[in-house]
């Protein structure tokens, strides 16, 4: 028993691989499969009718290749033909089925051949999902020490759970250094997904061992570099910040991101951050000019997408006003679950959202 359950554990493995060996093995179980039905139809049509003949195309379609699925398809009609000219009473009824059938194969091969991933169509959904995972994994900030916390909230665009706006996070334990770096890529949800990935994975493996300018012009290089036949457009904004939480003390990057919000607990309100800079992947040069301060026990950050403030409707000075007010009336409940209740508050559009907040208690 033990056996068996590891070989078919090595030939599930081997399927979701892609293999080649799993796939002709996948093709032998369904072509056999096929064979019985066609037995089985020419010794009952009415236990098994042509119909039964397209849910072979239909799984063909879900576990295989476009070449197994190709030989499949042939076997497939000619099981189906066979049966079906077998049996009927009318030549013309025969003929219909058998082009149906012909016609059911051609669209399952040409949706199989649209797999841009060259996967079965189960196996590139859990590619997608696996990418999104990994895209999503960059930003988890590692429990922070004393009262430090931070929250994130992200909304791709029309609800999808792929998008251009991500962040990643490092913090070196030793020294109690946090570097955050939230981006908004060029682009809305899925449409963004690859390029917010390459640029994750780029960020990911810099921040932490690069800080400041150094960090920015790194990722400004790396977006220059992109192949236009791949990414009609490659730039992007961001913040980065980095803060010592034994003290406090911060430093504020921005490249082309809307203005970063202090909280302000003696007035009870937001204050825009001065921060600015040039975006990345524009020019082979940048623009940067930092903001420095302490985050004092009771005060926030707050970090924000332009999908939170801007609109059709709106410009983003109006935006970010409203954010303001918005941000304000949400912290004043506490700063858990302040991040949460400023993205609900954010009206639905066309472009992906993503607000992040540090606070010190």
């Amino acid at each position: 028993m033990n056996s068996l359950n590891r070989a078919v554990d090595d030939a599930i493995s081997g399927w979701r691989s892609g293999t080649r060996r799993s796939q002709q093995l996948v093709l032998a179980a369904l072509s056999a499969g096929v064979v019985v039905s066609m037995v089985v139809s020419l010794h009952d049509y009415d236990v098994f009718p042509l119909a039964g003949f397209f849910v072979w195309m239909l799984l063909g379609l879900l576990l295989l290749r476009f070449r197994e699925l190709v030989a499949l398809s042939v076997v497939v009609v000619a099981g189906g033909t066979i049966s079906r000219l077998a049996h009927g009473a009318g030549a013309g009824g025969r003929v219909a089925g058998v082009v149906l059938l012909l016609l059911a194969a051609a669209l399952v091969l040409f949706a199989s051949s649209r797999q841009r991933s060259g996967l079965p169509g189960p196996l590139s959904a859990a590619l997608l999902a696996d990418l999104r995972d990994r895209l999503n994994a960059q930003g988890r900030v590692p429990e922070l020490p004393g009262s430090w916390e931070c929250e994130t909230a992200m909304v791709g665009a029309h609800g999808v759970g792929y998008a251009g706006d991500f962040m990643v996070a490092d913090l070196d334990a030793g020294t109690g250094r946090l570097d955050l770096v939230l981006v908004d890529v060029v682009g809305k949800g899925v449409k963004a997904a690859p390029s917010a990935l390459l640029l994750a994975g780029a960020l990911g493996g810099m921040v932490g061992a690069l800080r400041g300018p150094a960090l920015f012009e790194a990722a400004n290089t790396f977006l220059l570099r992109q192949d236009e036949r791949y990414t009609e457009e490659t730039f992007a904004t961001a913040v980065h910040l980095s803060v010592d939480l034994t003290d406090g003390r911060y430093t504020i990057l921005s490249a082309g991101h809307p203005p970063a919000l202090t909280w302000e607990p003696d007035r009870g309100e937001w204050v825009a951050d001065g921060a600015r800079g040039l975006a990345l992947g524009v020019l082979p040069y940048l623009e940067l000019e930092a903001s420095t301060g302490v985050l004092a026990p009771g005060q926030a950050l707050l970090f924000y997408t332009d999908g939170v403030v801007e609109s059709r409707s709106n410009d983003i000075e109006d935006g970010i006003r409203w954010l303001q007010d918005t941000a304000a009336t949400a912290f004043a409940k506490g700063r858990y679950g302040a991040a949460r209740r400023i993205i609900r508050q954010v009206p639905r559009g066309d472009d992906d959202r993503a607000v992040l907040v540090l606070s010190r208690g």
